[in-house]
């Protein structure tokens, strides 16, 4: 949320969740998630959603540049991280990683979505403070 309660990024969020939702509905759980992402890159570019997969996102520690990049499933409208799973159910390592990402690269926003359970299982992530 930002400073007036707001949640940051919602319109975009809400579109990214919904193109989710929608392979999903047509896909079901069970494929590897690069069909996901495979599936997702389409509905989104019929959306008209502006994405980068497999986007190089630099990493720094204490300000300085790393050597390794991240590479994010999907970096959507320019600042939303979105990390693709295939598993049973998410757990806390899956959303570990995820605020790490948030705050290795500085993005404000992260949607982790897994398409492995039977209903898509999403979570909307930002760093605290």
């Amino acid at each position: 949320m930002d400073a007036n309660g707001e949640l940051i990024l919602k319109d975009e969020a809400y579109a990214i969740v919904g193109a989710a939702m929608e392979v999903h509905s047509v896909l079901g759980p069970g494929f590897l998630e690069g069909v996901y992402g495979d599936a997702l890159a389409i509905e989104f570019t019929q959306r008209g959603i502006p994405f980068q997969r497999e986007a190089p996102i630099d990493l720094r520690y204490k300000g300085i540049l790393l050597p390794h990049t991240y590479r994010a499933d999907f970096l959507a409208f320019g600042q939303i991280i979105i990390k693709l799973k295939a598993i049973k159910c998410l757990g806390d390592l899956e959303q570990a990683q995820t605020i790490h990402y948030l705050k290795a690269t500085g993005h404000p926003l992260a949607i982790l979505a897994n398409f492995g359970a039977p209903k898509l299982d999403w979570k909307r992530m930002v760093l605290a403070g």
